[in-house]
């Protein structure tokens, strides 16, 4: 921010606004800065530097030309730090708004981003570009100006994560023929069939086949014939000698008169 040495009316101040000034009071818990302003400006001692200071003394004195941002504007007062402020406050981080920054540091696992936050952001290796990315300083290195987009804040870890590749283009899909078109398929292999084995059977029995059939059912008839005779037989003479026995066994049981 470029540094005023008119500033402009009360209404147009804002935060972080950058001013020139003079000290010209120092009191125990602070000082007065007149920053040609119709009401004056007032620093604390807690915003006369980032580390400790026991008296205002030791930093201001009468007199001293100093630089100072604007905190915050009051009715009857500016109230007005030393210490520069951040460009970026916790409250002011957004996911996916664009930040701008530079490579401060270079990890195997990433970049760190000064985005002029409390921390800066860390750019995984993951997110600084399209595609595969093995060290982040194949494409990065310190004092790069970057542009990035926030992934995520977490006031809580102070951590804030950065993507680079989300503020980049996507690269064109390539082959889009290849892909608009739909993929024909393999032609079908025709197999071929396998001749069939056809067996001529002859619809009607031949003379002579009619011949050969009845004499073999004929002669298939006899025997069964012969067989159903002789166990005949076979069964009246067993019944025909089991009678012979018990008529004789009946005589000689029997008195003779």
């Amino acid at each position: 921010m470029d540094i005023k040495s008119n500033p402009a009316p009360e209404n147009a101040l804002k935060a972080k606004t950058k001013l020139k000034g003079t000290v010209v009071k120092i009191t125990l818990a602070g000082a007065i800065i007149d920053v040609a302003h119709e009401l004056p400006g007032v620093i604390h001692i807690s915003q006369l530097k980032n580390e400790p200071v026991n008296r205002v003394e030791d930093v201001l004195q009468v007199g001293k030309k100093v630089e100072v941002w604007v905190r915050r504007i009051r009715d009857d007062r500016i109230e007005l730090t030393m210490i520069e402020p951040f460009a970026l406050e916790w409250r002011e981080l957004k996911n996916e708004m664009v930040v701008k920054g530079k490579v401060t540091r270079i990890e195997p696992y990433g970049a760190f981003v000064e985005i002029g936050a409390e921390r800066p952001g860390l750019v995984h290796v993951s997110e600084i570009a399209h595609g595969y990315v093995k060290s982040p300083s194949e494409l990065l290195h310190e004092g790069d100006e970057v542009e990035a987009v926030v992934l995520e804040v977490n006031r809580r870890k102070k951590q804030i994560r950065l993507s680079i590749k989300a503020n980049l283009p996507k690269p064109e899909e390539t082959h889009n023929e290849v892909h608009s078109e739909s993929p024909k398929p393999a032609p079908k292999r025709s197999r071929k069939k396998k001749p069939s084995i056809e067996l001529e059977i002859p619809d009607e029995p031949t003379e002579q086949d009619q011949t050969v059939f009845e004499i073999a059912w004929q002669q298939a008839l006899q025997k069964a014939e012969n067989k159903k005779g002789e166990k005949s037989k076979r069964a009246k003479s067993s019944s025909q000698t089991q009678e012979d026995i018990l008529n004789r066994t009946l005589e000689s049981r029997l008195p003779t008169g």
